[in-house]
């Protein structure tokens, strides 16, 4: 017999929610989902993904949640004239036909418009391009290599 995943639309409408960290706990948990996805499944990253921008505090690390299981992150910060970058979206393989991709981003992008952004900008893996228009988002230039694997710039306005 095989498992069938819930659709997103036949989950509770609480079954996917999405906030900022909270705590050292949280926080760690995060990084231990980017480290899950970016360093042993795809091998991007040698031993970690982390950089300059986790341990600067403009930065908004944010958690996906899948029936209360932490199931994805996304991080976001400042970078001049209300412009936003998003980065770091990873989703738990266990978890990616559960719809929590779409609220991760658009929590991003929300939480970026409250802080007074006027534009998100964000490199996404290619194969990624078509869910981020479908969100709303417009790609920029051609599709380039980064860490080996073909990334496309991205913009929205906020």
């Amino acid at each position: 017999m095989t498992d069938v995943l819930p659709s997103p639309c036949s989950r509770r409408p609480d079954a996917l929610r999405c906030r900022s960290v909270q705590g050292p706990d949280e926080l760690a948990t995060h990084h231990r989902i980017r480290r899950a996805v970016f360093v042993q499944e795809q091998r991007l990253f040698d031993g970690d993904d982390r950089d300059s921008h986790d341990d600067d505090a403009q930065v908004v690390h944010v958690l996906g949640f899948v029936d209360d299981e932490p199931a994805g992150t996304v991080r976001l910060y400042p970078l001049s004239d209300g412009v936003w970058k998003g980065d770091r979206l990873a989703v738990l393989p266990e978890h990616r036909h559960a719809g929590i991709g779409a609220p991760l981003v658009r929590t991003a992008v929300a939480t970026a418009a409250a802080a007074g952004g006027r534009r998100m900008d964000a490199t996404v893996q290619a194969v990624n391009t078509t869910f981020f228009v479908h969100l709303g988002w417009t790609p920029v230039g051609e599709p380039a290599d980064y860490l080996g694997v073909l990334h496309q710039d991205m913009t929205i306005a906020l």
